[in-house]
């Protein structure tokens, strides 16, 4: 064996040594240093961050292929791992308060280094040519969750979401790898290029059964219709740290690992069959989440029904099967991560400070907190995509590269999740509404955020403003997506 191989992976080496150095700071280091591990993790994570956009996004367009093909990097590869760890880096920095916090105290360690495995997990699934290797992600990305859902070991709520999380990511595994046996049963082979090629011309009703496991293996990781039933359960019991990072991390890599497998696998029966499947799911998707979120009270099941009707658009991404629609979908997703997370920073921030995370505690919350209301007024702005904030472009580039397919079926689809964008409006302003227009008294007094918090809050709400502007972002993106090897597999 050629050891030389893994110096392709570049990213997920600096990963492990980040891994590696936060084990052993964790480990070794006295328990007065203790409370600089998260500044230490941050740091750690930012230079892996500077180090993959050097090595790769701003270097050779060169597609590096190790392992016999089971292992691939590009520049857009490295570019959506790259946006991966920007998630990642504002979701460290909001949680130091709550990881220093008493509850904390003996597992601190913990949370860091299942959430650094977890995202080994999803580069993983990103760069996997070969299912064996997809799986070994897959895996890699969706247990050690379950052990952060239930990091919170003195709430009953926080071991319900994580039974429940486990249960579900084991029975979306065994579908998903019932399916892949299907596949191998009729391709003879587990390569992504290999099983392309096999399925050109064929079509059976064990194909069609087989890619709709495959789907529905993968909704699960994207919550997406009707396999979102854990979403909501896990978000409100889930410490919310957690939360934010299930929202948006593990939503990206699953969004992107999807494109990969549908464009690279099944490719050749893309009109023919999964086509209509998710055509049938994004509309279900979108729709779904959008009138469950209309009921909700809670603020993290709000945003957790507000994030499957988010899948479904990114979705749309994917069934555009072009170099646009890829690149919107890395955009949506870059936008995504900072919209959520600033309102996952509020409601952290106010959790943190008050225990409260009803919506109807929010009522007022201008005149006693008006820094943390415009933050979440901004945030809901963008993620419904009220214009000039950056969720209004995604929202937009998204449309641009499905309807840019140019089938008659795509226009309907397109017209029905530009309908469900109007219901969304209605429930994202339900927050802005309680927070500036209620009149009733303030439950929740003025309080001061800690300054990870105020930093993070800053960062988020930089990005809901900035990306719509800086039109570069999604130029560099759309100019990696056209040269990037997948442009083969889409059709014309």
């Amino acid at each position: 064996m050629d050891y030389s191989q893994f110096l392709a992976m570049k990213q997920e080496i600096a990963l492990l040594v980040v891994f590696l150095l936060v084990f052993l700071y964790d480990t070794f280091m006295p328990k007065s240093t203790q409370k600089a591990l998260p500044a230490f993790s941050i740091i750690l994570m930012l230079l892996a961050t500077a180090a993959g956009f050097c090595s790769h996004c701003l270097g050779s367009d060169t597609t590096v292929v190790a392992f016999a093909g089971m292992y691939e990097t590009s520049a857009v590869i490295a570019a959506i791992k790259g946006i991966l760890n920007i998630g990642v880096v504002i979701v460290l920095l909001q949680s130091i308060k709550w990881a220093n916090g008493e509850s904390m105290l003996m597992r601190r360690g913990e949370f860091y280094e299942l959430l650094l495995v977890t995202l080994f997990g999803m580069y993983l699934m990103i760069s996997a040519r070969h299912f064996l290797v997809f799986i070994i992600g897959l895996e890699s990305a969706s247990l050690p969750l379950a052990a952060m859902v239930a990091l919170d070991k003195n709430r009953y709520e926080s071991h319900e979401a994580a039974v429940k999380y486990i249960l579900t990511a084991v029975f979306s595994s065994a579908v998903f790898m019932m399916g892949l046996s299907f596949v191998y049963g009729l391709t003879g082979s587990l390569y992504f290029e290999n099983i392309y090629f096999a399925l050109t011309n064929q079509l059976n009703m064990l194909l069609v059964i087989a890619i709709a496991f495959v789907i529905s293996g993968i909704g699960f990781k994207l919550s997406l219709v009707p396999f979102h039933l854990w979403t909501a359960d896990v978000y409100q019991g889930a410490p919310t740290s957690v939360t934010s990072y299930l929202s948006v991390i593990s939503k990206g890599a699953a969004a992107f690992a999807f494109l990969v497998i549908l464009a690279q696998v099944f490719g050749p029966v893309y009109s023919k069959v999964w086509e209509w499947m998710l055509y049938a799911l994004i509309i279900l998707t979108i729709t779904v989440g959008n009138l469950f979120a209309i009921r909700q009270r809670n603020m993290k099941r709000f945003l957790a029904f507000s994030s499957v009707s988010q899948a479904g658009y990114i979705m749309l991404g994917v069934i555009a099967m072009n170099a646009m629609g890829m690149a919107a979908m890395m955009y949506y997703i870059l936008v995504y991560i900072f919209s959520n997370l600033a309102a996952f920073g509020v409601i952290g921030a106010i959790e943190n400070a008050t225990g409260k995370v009803s919506m109807d505690d929010y009522r007022g919350l201008y005149k006693t907190n008006p820094r943390l209301s415009v933050a979440m007024m901004l945030a809901m702005f963008s993620l419904a995509g009220i214009p000039p904030f950056a969720g209004f472009f995604s929202k937009f580039f998204i449309f641009t590269g499905a309807i840019n397919q140019g089938s008659v079926a795509i226009y309907v689809l397109v017209l029905i999740a530009l309908i469900n964008t109007i219901i969304s409006l209605y429930y994202y302003l339900l927050v802005v509404k309680a927070m500036f227009i209620s009149e009733e008294e303030c439950v929740i007094g003025w309080f001061r955020s800690s300054f990870s918090e105020r930093l993070g809050l800053w960062i988020t709400v930089g990005g809901i403003l900035l990306l719509g502007l800086v039109s570069c972002v999604y130029s560099s993106l759309l100019n990696l997506a056209e040269v990037s090897p997948m442009n083969m597999y889409f059709m014309s």
